[in-house]
């Protein structure tokens, strides 16, 4: 049981990451079903009620942060819901070290893809759609993959895994 556990977050990270990279979006079921995951492993390991409104509040306050920078253009807003649905599984402890890992990522993420983006995409993928849609200019960067590959670097010192290993 436990073992299965702690598989949901890492698939949800590898949904997420593939899901940005393939098609520049994050969708609202999948950032739902991330918060929706939350609560019920929380209420089945049975985290005291203190700790999940700690994580609400700090899933709260990411949304909030999300928002005003999604506002601003720095992010797209599918991003700003996915870092929140992660937020709720790392909480405060784990915060500080998910958004620097993640702006890491990003940073190193943006410098490829703008790389790629001066390269000539060569004949055999030119076909790939994904890959044209990395290539133009006029689209983002795909900071899902950013986000998702810092959560799973984090995760194991998450509270709520720390409370599925002890089941």
């Amino acid at each position: 049981m436990s073992f299965i556990a702690l598989l949901i977050f890492p698939i949800f990270m590898a949904w997420s990451a593939a899901s940005d990279l393939l098609t520049m979006r994050l969708p609202n079921r999948l950032t739902a079903s991330i918060a929706a995951a939350f609560v019920f492993m929380a209420l089945l390991v049975g985290m005291p009620l203190n700790d999940l409104l700690l994580a609400a509040g700090c899933g709260f306050a990411v949304l909030m942060l999300g928002f005003f920078m999604f506002s601003r253009g720095w992010i797209g807003g599918g991003d700003a819901k996915l870092a929140a649905g992660i937020a709720l599984w790392i909480g405060w402890t784990g915060l500080l070290d998910f958004l620097l890992l993640a702006a890491m990522a990003g940073g190193a993420l943006s410098l490829l893809v703008l790389q790629w983006r001066r390269m000539t995409i060569p004949a055999r993928l030119s076909g790939q759609v994904w890959l044209t849609r990395l290539h133009d200019p006029a689209e983002g960067v795909p900071y899902g993959v950013a986000l998702s590959l810092a959560a799973l670097h984090v995760y194991a010192h998450m509270p709520i895994a720390q409370l599925i290993l002890q089941r």
